[in-house]
């Protein structure tokens, strides 16, 4: 009788440990290679990233840096082309690769896949619009190549539609 209460007593103490013990542990291996597999420039990456977004809780192993400014200064939707969610995988990217001091490596294929996601926005759309979405696309990524973040002025943006505008009017006179 008292080996069966000693047994109960040590399977209840094993239970008890067992749900108070924390959860696996991710190594930097693996978090690099999640990270790597959320930071390409591709279709398959970019629905992994996006996937993991919306259902953050399966990942909390991982204590990734799910927070975000969006398109920091610079406007989320300009000129209505809504470039939000690839201003979140950007910032997931930079975050995170920052955590695990593994930034600097990592920034030109962030950037490369923030310039991927634009540029599946503006394929949504057709001509001047396109032209318009693209150029902002080229400008952000340009901006974040070159300083790391995004710092776009309203006045760059207006520079860019006149831009597109002019091109389009032109190619609409070569083809006449």
């Amino acid at each position: 009788m008292a080996r069966r209460s000693l047994t109960a007593v040590v399977l209840s103490l094993i239970t008890v440990l067992g749900f108070a013990l924390p959860a696996h542990a991710v190594t930097l291996e693996q978090k690099l290679a999640a990270l790597s597999q959320f930071s390409q420039p591709t279709s398959a990456s970019a629905t992994a990233w996006r996937a993991a977004w919306q259902n953050q809780a399966a990942w909390a192993d991982y204590a990734f840096d799910w927070s975000t400014d969006l398109c920091s200064s610079s406007p989320d939707q300009p000129l209505g082309f809504d470039f939000r969610m690839s201003c979140r995988r950007h910032d997931f990217g930079y975050r995170n690769y920052k955590d695990v001091n593994q930034f600097p490596a990592n920034k030109s294929r962030i950037d490369d896949a923030f310039y991927f996601d634009m540029k599946q926005v503006c394929a949504k759309y057709s001509g001047v619009s396109k032209s318009t979405c693209n150029g902002l696309a080229w400008t952000y990524y340009q901006a974040v190549k070159e300083f790391g973040d995004l710092n776009v002025t309203e006045e760059q943006i207006q520079e860019v539609q006149r831009q597109a505008e002019l091109q389009a009017q032109n190619a609409e006179n070569v083809d006449a």
